[in-house]
C-alpha cells in the first residue's frame, strides 16, 4: 500500500537532499555548490556544531545526515508505514522532550509525530539545539504544512495531549510522575552489548569498532560491553581495533581516557589498555567514555538467560548466530525506521492515542 500525503513526500525530498549533500562532502566537491543556500547552511551547521557541543564532531554530524539520507527513501518509508492505518489518526499535539547525546537523536520521534499527521511541541536538549531545527527549516520550505505543525519551546510545556520523553534513569522517574496523567512513552538509559564467540574474522571485529567508537560511544545503540569466551585471546580484539586509534586525537575523548585510566589505576583495578581504549572486567553495562567493559562466559545458554533477564537495560545485541533480533557487526548506528527505541512502537502509540 503506498501512501500519498504531503508530509511523506517532504521527508522523501529531505532524504534526497541529505544524500546529495553527503555525496558532495565525500567527493570533496561541496565548494562548487555553496551558492545553494541549503548546501551552505548544512555545511556551516556541521562545521559549527562542535562549538556548541564538543562531542558533535563535523564527521559525526555528517554521518548522522548520511544515515538519515539513506533511511528516508520512498521505498523504506512506504514499507515502514504499510502496516499502519494512518487514516485512523486523531490529530493531537505531542510534547517531545529530546535527548542530545548524539546528533539528531530525537529526530525519529519527530518524524513519527509528523508523518502520522500530528503536531509536535518540542523541547530540545541543550546539547543539540541546532541540527533538528535545521532539518525542520528545510522541510518547511518544501512543504509549508509543517509551519504550524512544529513548535520549539524553552518554556514549561502546556497544551499537549501526549508526551514522548527521553532522559536518564533519574529524570525518567521525574517524567513518570510529572506526565502520569497523559498518555506517554518515557525512555531511560540503555546500553548495547556484543557477544563474541572467538571465531570472528578480523573484518567483523573491525566492523564492531564502528559500534564501539561511532559518536564516541555516547549512544544507547553504542556497544559499551563485550562478552567473550573464557579462553579468548584479547590481543585479537585489540589488533582489530587499531584502525580507530585516531580517536585519541579528539580532545574531549582524550581527557576522558586519561581521567578514567587514572581512576582505575588509583583504585588498583586490573585493566587492559591499548593507548586509546581501556578494557575493564565488569558485570554492569554502562562503561565510561574511552572504556569498554568485558565479561567472560563459558556457557551460551546461561549467557542468553542472563541477557534475557536484563533486557530492559539493553538496546541492541551485536553478535553472529547468538540470538534472534541480533545486529550484525558494524550496524548498530544504522537503524531502520521500524527499529523503535526500547522496542516501543511509537507510530502505534500515536495512532491509538486520541
Amino acid at each position: 500500500m503506498t501512501h500519498s500525503n504531503p508530509s511523506i513526500e517532504a521527508f522523501v525530498k529531505l532524504g534526497n537532499f541529505l544524500r546529495t549533500f553527503c555525496d558532495l562532502v565525500t567527493t570533496n566537491t561541496i565548494s562548487e555548490h555553496l551558492n545553494d543556500k541549503w548546501i551552505e547552511r548544512f555545511k556551516t551547521e556541521a562545521e559549527r556544531a562542535q562549538h556548541y557541543n564538543g562531542w558533535f564532531s563535523e564527521e559525526n554530524c555528517i554521518h548522522a545526515f548520511q544515515e538519515w539520507g539513506n533511511t528516508l527513501t520512498k521505498d523504506s518509508i512506504d514499507n515502514w508505514l504499510s502496516g499502519y492505518d494512518l487514516e485512523s489518526n486523531k490529530e493531537k499535539t505531542v510534547a517531545l522532550i529530546m535527548a542530545g547525546n548524539i546528533p539528531l537523536v530525537g529526530f525519529h520521534d519527530l518524524l513519527c509525530v509528523l508523518i502520522t499527521g500530528n503536531k509536535a511541541l518540542v523541547k530540545l536538549s541543550s546539547n543539540d539545539q541546532k541540527l533538528i531545527p535545521l532539518l525542520i527549516d528545510y522541510l518547511t520550505e518544501i512543504e509549508p504544512i509543517f509551519n504550524d505543525r512544529v513548535t520549539f519551546t524553552k518554556e514549561k510545556l502546556e497544551n499537549y495531549n501526549a508526551v514522548i520523553a527521553t532522559g536518564s534513569n533519574n529524570t525518567a522517574r521525574y517524567f513518570e510522575y510529572y506526565f502520569s496523567k497523559k498518555p506517554n512513552i518515557i525512555r531511560k538509559n540503555r546500553n548495547s552489548v556484543a557477544v563474541l564467540n572467538g571465531k570472528e574474522t578480523t573484518e567483523e571485529l573491525t566492523a564492531l569498532g564502528e559500534d564501539i567508537f561511532r559518536y564516541f560511544g555516547l549512544g544507547c545503540r553504542s556497544v559499551s560491553k563485550i562478552y567473550i569466551p573464557t579462553d579468548y585471546t584479547i590481543d585479537t580484539f585489540f589488533k582489530a581495533m587499531f584502525p580507530y586509534n585516531d580517536i585519541i586525537n579528539h580532545n574531549k575523548y582524550a581527557n576522558n581516557y586519561d581521567y578514567n585510566k587514572a581512576v582505575y589505576l588509583m583504585s588498583e583495578f586490573k585493566i587492559l589498555d591499548n593507548g586509546f581504549l581501556i578494557l575493564k572486567e565488569e558485570e554492569s553495562f554502562g562503561s565510561p567514555i574511552a572504556s569498554l567493559f568485558y565479561e567472560y562466559y563459558d556457557d551460551i545458554s546461561s549467557l542468553k538467560s542472563t541477557l534475557k533477564n536484563q533486557e530492559d537495560k539493553i538496546q541492541c545485541i551485536v553478535s553472529s548466530g547468538f540470538t534472534d533480533g541480533e545486529i550484525s557487526f558494524g550496524n548498530t548506528q544504522k537503524p531502520s525506521l521500524s527499529d523503535y527505541a526500547d522496542g516501543i512502537d511509537t507510530v502505534d502509540f500515536l495512532l491509538r492515542t486520541s
